[in-house]
């Protein structure tokens, strides 16, 4: 088992409050005792556990968004196709906001080398087009989220308000006609609705997993969006039910 698959399981096993012993965990992924300790010290360090003698306890809740770093390694055949997609999308010259997450960070790779302006709302991105020849960078005030490298509040926000850009590349937790699109976290929905006002045109980006779920903080209306770009393994159902309240779907 991959690293990062083995990580998300012990990740899973320990949702909740769970506690488990190393060698059960170990008897779950199939890997040995001593890398299920590297792997439990790993994760306490990310505040994903609590270590104790012969085992962990998990502090992940249901509902909570699981970290950057297991988020960064999922799906990323898929990631990148969907990044690849929107850059088909964006024309040169335009000014771009891009949002914080994994897959808007695949974004920021595929759009490093075009000659756009460019604000990223998240200090990954940021990293990534940093010295770009032909890329005009903007970069906004606001307050790292630990991990995610997502900046929020008031800052972020104003920097957004005195901006107007041709199109806003927006990441979610999960987005369905029903509920629209969602964030777990309240202070990134908050930058994301800012990025949106300020945005002539939205495209969001999800994965396919991501049109079955709903997170606990409401970002927008499905109908307010223009295009979202998914992969080809999203499931036909809610593409239909977006693509009847007027969202074009576009699957990479």
């Amino acid at each position: 088992m991959a690293g990062t698959d083995r990580l998300r399981q012990i990740t899973d096993a320990l949702r909740e409050g769970a506690e488990r012993s190393v060698a059960e965990l170990s008897a779950l992924t199939g890997a040995s005792e001593m890398t299920i300790r590297r792997d439990l010290d790993a994760l306490a360090d990310q505040g994903i556990l609590e270590r104790y003698r012969g085992g962990a306890r998990g502090l992940l809740l249901r509902g909570q968004e699981p970290p950057f770093v297991l988020r960064a390694q999922e799906a990323m055949d898929a990631k990148r196709r969907i990044a690849a997609e929107v850059a088909t999308l964006i024309t040169d010259g335009e000014s771009v906001v891009l949002d914080s997450g994994t897959t808007c960070l695949e974004v920021a790779r595929a759009l490093r080398e075009r000659r756009l302006t460019l604000m990223p709302l998240s200090l990954h991105a940021a990293n990534e087009i940093t010295g770009a020849p032909q890329l005009t960078l903007l970069l906004p005030g606001g307050q790292p989220r630990p991990g995610e490298l997502a900046l929020t509040g008031p800052l972020t926000e104003a920097s957004l308000a005195a901006l107007r850009f041709d199109t806003a590349v927006i990441g979610c937790c999960g987005l369905s006609a029903a509920d629209g699109l969602t964030a777990y976290d309240l202070a990134d929905a908050a930058v994301k609705r800012a990025a949106i006002a300020s945005s002539r045109r939205v495209i969001a980006v999800a994965d396919g997993a991501k049109l079955t779920r709903s997170a606990l903080a409401f970002v927008t209306p499905a109908s307010a969006l223009h295009c979202v770009v998914t992969d080809h393994d999203a499931p036909q159902e809610p593409v239909l039910e977006l693509t009847a309240v007027g969202v074009t779907v576009r699957r990479a």
